[in-house]
């Protein structure tokens, strides 16, 4: 089979295109023919090196798949060849979804929401999970708070946008200009456009000086020691990215406020969850762009620069259109 394989750490590249043996499923897994896999901002930094201890090297990686259940092991009994299946390699331990076939445990693995093309299903498993850890799992977000979410264009805050409007929270998120009308459409109610307001002035307007429920933070930077300063008392908040900078966790302590550090966890009970959202037309993934199996190092060049135009999601299509009839959103 083919697969992009990382041979070493650094730029876009590392990656080598090479004929890998095909996998074979073992007592409790499903061997499946990956249709859809996408980019997630996890990829370019095992790619470069950031988990290296973790990572032996040549390396498939890839963090998304949807596709269609070609073998299944000893043991299995939720699926079948044939099915349609849609979820996240477990993170650190053995192959990615870069590749033409995929080795999965059974009880990671989820149906495929019927309404969703491959390509759309591979653009939601991972940022979906983390969206569905971080806001349901971590935070609690409840009926009739209010949630402040960092980055609502990108690939977790596109989805976590829609989720909490799902929940039934009021949602405050920060974009650029000309970001607004998209995230509006998601169900954002208040968009603060980062680059000419201040986003903790426009929270506290906007709450009376009360404050936010939850921050979600998937931007970083400075983002997070300045959260005590838009939060309600009692208030929760959640960061999916790195915090080198120092926190100012006095004030956090004066609103009682708890945090949380989500690395998300692979089962199949959130990807059912999130199923269930999609078949109810609250959620659904938006695709800014798909690449080939083979242009996999431009997808990672795109989403890692800063100016990259995106919204939402980086696809990756390896089955061609023509074979999985899939409508594509071209980059």
């Amino acid at each position: 089979m083919k697969a992009m394989t990382l041979t070493r750490f650094g730029g876009p590249d590392a990656f080598e295109l090479r004929d890998v043996p095909k996998p074979t499923p073992g007592a409790g897994q499903v061997l499946v023919r990956v249709h859809a896999t996408s980019i997630n901002p996890l990829d370019y930094q095992v790619r470069r090196g950031d988990y290296r201890d973790h990572v032996p090297l040549p390396a498939i990686t890839g963090h998304d798949v949807s596709g269609v259940v070609e073998e299944v092991g000893a043991g299995v009994k939720a699926f079948v060849p044939g099915d349609e299946v849609w979820y996240t390699p477990q993170i650190f331990d053995g192959p990615g979804s870069y590749a033409e076939y995929h080795v999965a445990a059974e009880n990671i693995i989820g149906k495929k929401p019927a309404s969703l093309s491959h390509v759309e299903a591979a653009s939601l498993t991972l940022v979906g999970g983390t969206a569905w850890e971080a806001l349901v799992v971590r935070a609690e977000l409840r009926v009739g708070e209010s949630i402040l979410v960092h980055g609502g264009a990108g690939g977790v805050g596109h989805v976590a946008i829609q989720v909490a409007k799902a929940i039934g929270a009021r949602v405050f998120t920060t974009a650029r200009a000309e970001q607004a009308d998209f995230v509006r459409s998601l169900g954002a109610d208040v968009v603060i456009d980062y680059a000419n307001e201040g986003y903790v002035d426009v929270v506290m307007r906007e709450t009376a000086g009360r404050g936010v429920d939850v921050v979600f933070d998937t931007i970083g930077g400075d983002t997070l020691s300045r959260t005590p300063d838009e939060l309600a008392q009692l208030g929760r908040v959640v960061s999916i990215v790195d915090t080198p900078q120092p926190q100012n966790l006095l004030q956090a302590w004066g609103k009682n406020a708890s945090y949380h550090f989500v690395f998300t966890r692979q089962n199949r009970g959130k990807l059912d969850e999130l199923s269930a959202l999609v078949e109810r037309g609250q959620l659904r993934p938006h695709v800014g762009a798909v690449y080939s199996l083979a242009d996999i190092p431009s997808a990672h060049a795109r989403l890692e620069s800063r100016d990259n135009g995106l919204r939402g999601k980086v696809a990756i299509e390896v089955v061609p259109a023509a074979d999985s009839n899939t409508p594509l959103v071209r980059s």
